[in-house]
């Protein structure tokens, strides 16, 4: 029998693989500081430029009372609210994938709000699994359909076919109405038409990306092994050819677009690596301008990089004691802020919401989640927790920052080393809509078929609206306006 431990502190998002290096500490400071001020985006600089985070820290003034999570104690079996309007699935080509594919983290589905009144569905087209004729073996290649709906109707505005080689993640939707797709070693972007256009093209195979709120960079970690040194061959036409040099990421506009500057080369060390080990690792982590496609750092790593970042800088955990975490906002321009402490039996995984607000995902002794919302300012706007029977968190949030949903695979017992999960313990799938600025919740519901991958909740751009992959429907959902996002004075 197949048993999974839910326990682990895998960040899965949206059926990625989003590995922590074991000291965040290390593979930040190494990563970042190396960006020169015409890289970055120009910032009011810091106060104080002190090394320690604690010499411009501002310690939150209080904490609020932790909010206890709505339903904590049994499964929803029905929308907190009902639907606005439904839209069925079936006549769209949607089935149900197997239940055998439960546990194995598999994307199979995607969606996602362009904008308040078009609504974009993806799902894989299931069929006989393909083989490459040449060695006959099993590949991982995928057809999947797209289908572009309008609200409230539900009529198909666009609908297209694209063809993907893995079992991740393959959409991240934009703010402008458009979305990226990802492929192998192609990033390629769309919109309400469908069509794939080239974006940029990685040296190896690109496995994740993450953007900031502004969308104003990338954070892609990518698969490329370390080349041999070889001597460069003049062409046989005598014509002169640009070798391509490290970090370099081509684009349609550019197809030998600049390289990263010198001073974005850096090294990233964790606590993982082992002295005599000398050997280059075959993982890439940059970050590049989204408008550009400009390599603004790149390194190599052992394990993929999660780094939360927003236009001024970016966030890492340092251990205080015990189970206590600093989270320490480092500026672009230099210097940092101590943003708060939170308590967490592992580290704990954040995300920048919006430019001002960031979520710290915790664990708690017994194995159970913790949500807490920190600002820029270093105030702790809300906290609340979870009960360990609910597991594999992952969220999808508003454009503005103003909502976020929180899914959960919800289980009969709780999961820690000595009682794993199988398929047998997943009671159902469920969500939880929050106002980010003060935790209330506005929404909770079941959603089927589980997908373990997520890809069957979305946020309107505003908040307003949310839509979930349930009951063989896409249901939608009016919320009334979120809280007001308080505003933050972000440098001291």
């Amino acid at each position: 029998m197949v048993r999974w431990l839910g326990i682990m502190r895998l960040s899965y998002g949206r059926g990625s693989f989003r590995a922590h290096c074991v000291s965040a500490l290390f593979c930040v400071l190494a990563l970042v500081p190396s960006a020169t001020q015409d890289q970055i985006p120009p910032a009011p600089a810091p106060n104080s430029t002190a090394s320690s985070p604690d010499a411009d820290a501002t310690e939150p003034k209080s904490s609020p009372p932790v909010k206890e999570r709505f339903l904590i104690d049994r499964f929803p079996d029905k929308p907190s609210l009902p639907p606005a309007f439904a839209i069925p699935i079936e006549p769209l080509g949607f089935t149900a994938p197997s239940a055998n594919y439960l546990g194995a983290r598999n994307t199979m589905a995607s969606l996602d709000f362009l904008d308040e009144n078009r609504l974009l569905l993806t799902f894989r087209i299931p069929g006989l699994l393909r083989r490459d004729p040449a060695n006959n073996a099993e590949t991982n290649e995928r057809q999947i359909r797209a289908v572009l709906l309008a609200l409230p109707t539900g009529a198909v505005e666009a609908e297209a076919t694209w063809t993907v080689h893995d079992r991740v993640r393959y959409l991240w939707p934009l703010k402008d109405g458009h979305f990226l797709v990802r492929d192998r070693n192609n990033l390629y972007e769309s919109d309400a038409t469908l069509a794939l256009k080239p974006y940029l093209d990685f040296p190896g195979s690109l496995l994740w990306l993450e953007l900031d709120p502004e969308q104003l960079f990338l954070v892609t970690n990518s698969f490329e092994p370390a080349p041999k040194p070889t001597k460069p061959e003049a062409p046989e036409d005598g014509s002169s050819t640009a070798a391509w040099k490290p970090g370099e990421v081509s684009s349609p506009s550019n197809p030998l677009s600049p390289s990263s500057p010198s001073t974005a080369s850096a090294t990233i060390t964790s606590d993982q690596d082992s002295p005599a080990d000398a050997s280059q690792p075959d993982l890439v982590v940059r970050i590049l301008r989204r408008d550009s496609g400009e390599v603004m750092l790149v390194s190599r790593v052992r394990a993929a990089v999660h780094l939360p970042i927003n236009s001024i800088g970016y966030l890492e955990n340092l251990r205080s004691r015990g189970t206590e975490w600093i989270l320490n906002l480092n500026y672009y321009t230099g210097g940092s802020k101590m943003l708060g402490r939170v308590a967490s039996t592992c580290e704990p995984d954040d995300e920048f919401l919006s430019e001002q607000e960031i979520l710290a995902t915790t664990c708690g002794s017994g194995g159970e989640s913790g949500l807490v919302a920190v600002n820029t300012a270093g105030r702790t706007l809300w906290e609340t927790k979870a009960p360990p029977t609910e597991v594999w968190p992952q969220m999808a949030l508003a454009a503005n920052g103003s909502r976020l949903a929180w899914e959960t695979l919800d289980t009969t017992h709780s999961i820690y080393a000595y009682a794993p999960m199988d398929a047998g313990d997943v009671k159902e799938q469920s969500v939880t809509v929050f106002d980010a600025a003060n935790g209330d919740i506005v929404l909770v519901s079941p959603v089927s078929p589980i997908l373990d991958a997520g890809g069957n909740v979305a946020v309107s751009p505003s908040g307003r609206r949310v839509a979930l992959l349930n009951a063989g429907a896409v249901q939608v959902f009016d919320l009334p306006p979120p809280a007001p996002l308080r505003g933050t004075n972000a440098v001291p």
